[in-house]
């Protein structure tokens, strides 16, 4: 099969032997992928990665444990815990000190040809939703986990920073549970995908003192983070969802006065996530710049970096099966 390799900020298509299935595990033909800023950030040095990216994924299962799964359009949730040890055992898997990480630590990714993920990792995908759409199940299920870490009541006035690729979901996820979603970008095309759902949105570089209860850094940039403080309420939440390469400075002043709430947030369920798809409630299709074939990684990747860009999609268009 081949497989994309990072090694030292380059991208490389190899050439590799089929990944071997442990017992519990399911082989998947990956069908289609996307490129997220995680990967982006991988390739510029985060957590000095090098190996095979990809954690956004739909796959067909051709081996598993469980004769009813194969056969199945799959998505897959990215953390494999140990399963043995005290986080694991409070039903805190997604933070077991022991796990993997699909794509990012120690568990080949999903831009190749074939995967393997643990069968309790897996979701099947409902028909209702196509597969180029699938793809966004992970992110979105990153942008609900904002809805288990926190109460938002309907009506709450929420600001979303950021009108990338997380920004353009999160803005979404919350709108349709009830929040009252200001999303602040600088990109108008993008900003005009939130205003077809009816999510207010501006790309003022004026932003408001101390007005949301809630806001949501995900602008991918070191400075997001400031710009939220200052528009928070006293005894506010801001819910950091930005990972970058480079420290955040920050002025702890602000956050002590006014007694702020910092909150990370990163996986969450998928369950909320593909409901929101198979009802149609939040809109991905508009949010697909382009598609490139596996091999050509390299250009997709470029193409992903350009200011702009939404979600790059890499497609498996070898019809093969293992045998």
């Amino acid at each position: 099969m081949i497989a994309v390799h990072f090694e030292s900020g380059q991208i490389f298509v190899r050439e590799r032997e089929l990944p071997s299935r442990p017992p519990g595990f399911a082989l998947i033909r990956m069908l289609a992928a996307g490129i997220c800023n995680t990967d982006l950030e991988l390739l510029r040095g985060y957590y000095a990665f090098s190996g095979t990216p990809g954690h956004e994924f739909v796959g067909e299962v051709v081996e598993a444990d469980t004769p009813t799964v194969v056969g199945q359009r799959v998505a897959g949730e990215i953390n494999l815990a140990c399963g043995n040890c005290d986080f694991c055992a409070a039903g805190l898997g997604r933070h077991c000190p022991n796990r993997a990480v699909l794509g990012i630590v120690k568990h080949p990714g999903a831009f190749a040809e074939y995967l393997v993920l643990p069968e309790a990792n897996l979701h099947i995908i409902p028909d209702e939703i196509p597969t180029e759409q699938a793809v966004f199940i992970e992110p979105l299920a990153a942008a609900c986990e904002i809805l288990d870490q926190i109460r938002i009541s309907t009506g709450e006035p929420v600001a979303v920073l950021g009108d990338g690729k997380l920004g353009l979901l999160i803005a979404q996820a919350l709108h349709a549970h009830g929040a009252e979603v200001t999303l602040y970008g600088r990109h108008e095309e993008k900003l005009r995908i939130a205003q077809k759902v009816g999510i207010e949105s501006t790309a003022s570089r004026d932003k408001p003192k101390a007005r949301f209860q809630v806001v949501v850094e995900c602008t991918g940039s070191a400075e997001g983070l400031e710009n939220a403080i200052a528009m928070v309420r006293p005894r506010g939440f801001v819910v950091m969802k930005s990972t970058v390469h480079n420290r955040a400075p920050i002025d702890t002043a602000p956050i002590i006065v006014n007694e702020i709430t910092l909150v990370g947030s990163r996986c969450g369920r998928f369950e909320p996530a593909i409901e929101l798809l198979r009802s149609g409630r939040v809109d991905v299709g508009s949010m697909i710049s382009s598609e490139y074939p596996l091999e050509q990684a390299a250009p997709a990747f470029a193409e992903a970096a350009r200011a702009g860009v939404l979600k790059v999609l890499l497609r498996n268009c070898q019809d093969v099966r293992a045998s």
